[in-house]
């Protein structure tokens, strides 16, 4: 992080990247499946800032490459995610797998990284091989606590995908998380290897306080999303999942709001103690 002047372009760059952030926290509610396109846009963007647009090129081909293999192996065998299929309420898609699950998958795991990168350190030419494992492990569990709170309602409640076997929480079984957990961790280690080896020496290039202040309330908006659906939700019903398991609504919406309260909330709050007090430390330097 660093407080000299921006550039022209870097002003224009964040003034597109404000009205991003704006766009997501009106449109995700007005229209929640609205979140994905419009949070692509600002990671191509964002990422293009902090790293060059070749480098966020490669982040978002390796996560769409290793996601989309592991998302049709386990739809196919069952690993790593556990028994599943896409209905067609996501449009389009690649072999068995919808393009919007892609377009999640960089989004989400994009923010993911960035906030590991605040609480941890950036992986960058040379790092210690410590802090290029570390890095990828802590955004493993960013990037899980988003879908902790949303596969009982994307799955469960609005089908957008089916467990063909059900599962205790909610209707998902466990194996889901850990097969998040494998498939995230990969591509995450994947790109800080690649940091490792040919990512720029000196990272810290005009990046203010609110090119992380940016990705934090979107992810934080995210997790407020949560409690909101569950503070406005319609009369709770009662929804059976594919192993005839019965569920209600009220239940689900209640208890994603708890669990995103104490996952992505706590960790926004967190990234946020750690940016205000690294702005303190630079300013006392």
């Amino acid at each position: 992080m660093t407080s000299s002047a921006p550039t022209r372009n870097q002003r224009l760059t964040d003034s597109v990247l404000w009205i991003l952030v704006v766009a997501y926290a009106v449109g995700s509610r007005i229209i929640p499946g609205f979140i994905t396109p419009l949070l692509f846009p600002f990671a191509l963007v964002h990422g293009g800032r902090r790293y060059g647009w070749k480098t966020i090129a490669v982040f978002m081909v390796v996560t769409a490459i290793v996601s989309n293999i592991l998302e049709n192996s386990s739809i196919l065998t069952g690993f790593p995610f556990g028994r599943y299929y896409y209905t067609d309420s996501l449009g389009p898609k690649m072999a068995l797998v919808p393009f919007f699950i892609s377009l999640s998958y960089i989004s989400f795991g994009y923010l993911a990284w960035v906030f590991s990168t605040l609480l941890v350190s950036e992986v960058r030419k040379g790092s210690a091989l410590l802090v290029s494992v570390t890095v990828p492990l802590v955004a493993s569990f960013v990037m899980v606590a988003w879908d902790f709170c949303l596969d009982p309602i994307a799955s469960t409640i609005n089908h957008a995908w089916i467990w063909k076997d059900g599962g205790g929480y909610f209707g998902v079984p466990f194996s889901n998380y850990l097969g998040w957990s494998f498939t995230v961790y990969i591509f995450f280690q994947l790109f800080a290897l690649y940091q490792r080896k040919r990512g720029a020496e000196d990272l810290s290039r005009a990046l203010p306080a609110t090119h992380y202040l940016q990705a934090i309330i979107l992810y934080l908006w995210t997790g407020v999303g949560f409690v909101l659906g569950y503070l406005f939700m319609s009369p709770s019903t009662y929804v059976t999942d594919a192993a005839g398991h019965s569920w209600t609504t009220g239940d689900i919406f209640e208890s994603m709001a708890i669990s995103a309260i104490y996952t992505m909330i706590f960790i926004s709050i967190l990234a946020l103690a750690i940016l205000y007090r690294d702005q303190l430390t630079q300013k006392r330097a």
